[in-house]
């Protein structure tokens, strides 16, 4: 039996998020009808984690097994002419059969893109969050080095998490300012549902003046989601890469 590791970069535009759910269609359902059509066999997919919908991936990684003896880069070329345009696999590759994306994975890479401009962009609308009024952008960044280390993050999940803990992994949270772009890179060893979205909210709070350095000290003691900011639009998160 052979365990084949798949790198799938997705728009999820149009998508109810990556997990199949009765209530839309997701990426994994796709990605498995096109596996089964390819294999002629049911196919099942495990996967780094999941995205919510509107959110998108560059690097999401997932793998399964089969008994097929093609070559690796025919998973890859083969499941690229049955998936529709906005969903394809960058890479194909064998791994260990002990080999599993969710509990292998040590560190993850979030993007989150804000358009800060007055003037409405319908090329990005659904890549970036527009915000039009100024943002103090150093204050957002001295904010951002308040997220890295190991905390408690339980004012930024939402609220039908089911994590068992809210204790994660920072390991670092930069901003930067890109023509009209602020672009939010933040990577760590595992996110609770919608914690970095709620992390940009809270953010963009403090880049408005609304919040300050002591208001982000004070969620991690007080660990009360209704103190921190909203919940950032899904269309700005990108899953940028999975490290093993």
């Amino acid at each position: 039996m052979r365990t084949i590791k798949l790198t799938i970069e997705y728009d999820g535009t149009q998508y109810s998020g990556w997990q199949i759910q009765p209530n839309g269609l997701a990426v994994q359902e796709v990605l498995e009808n096109a596996l089964s059509g390819l294999l002629k066999e049911k196919v099942r997919v495990v996967s780094s984690g999941r995205t919510d919908a509107g959110v998108h991936a560059r690097g999401m990684v997932a793998a399964f097994r089969t008994e097929r003896t093609i070559p690796v880069k025919a998973f890859r070329e083969g499941l690229n002419s049955l998936l529709p345009p906005d969903i394809a696999v960058r890479e194909a590759v064998e791994e260990s059969p002990e080999f599993n994306p969710r509990r292998d994975a040590v560190a993850k890479h979030y993007r989150y893109t804000i358009y800060h401009s007055p003037r409405r962009s319908p090329l990005n609308r659904y890549y970036v969050w527009r915000i039009g009024e100024t943002l103090d952008l150093a204050a957002m960044q001295r904010a951002a080095a308040l997220f890295v280390g190991e905390k408690d993050f339980a004012a930024f999940r939402a609220s039908n998490c089911a994590a068992k803990t809210t204790v994660r992994r920072i390991d670092s949270l930069d901003i930067s300012l890109r023509d009209d772009m602020i672009v939010f890179d933040v990577r760590g060893s595992g996110f609770l549902k919608n914690m970095v979205r709620i992390m940009v909210g809270t953010l963009v709070e403090v880049g408005r003046g609304s919040m300050e350095l002591h208001d982000i000290e004070r969620l991690f003691q007080e660990l009360d989601r209704r103190k921190a900011g909203i919940t950032a639009p899904p269309q700005g998160l990108c899953l940028v890469e999975v490290f093993y």
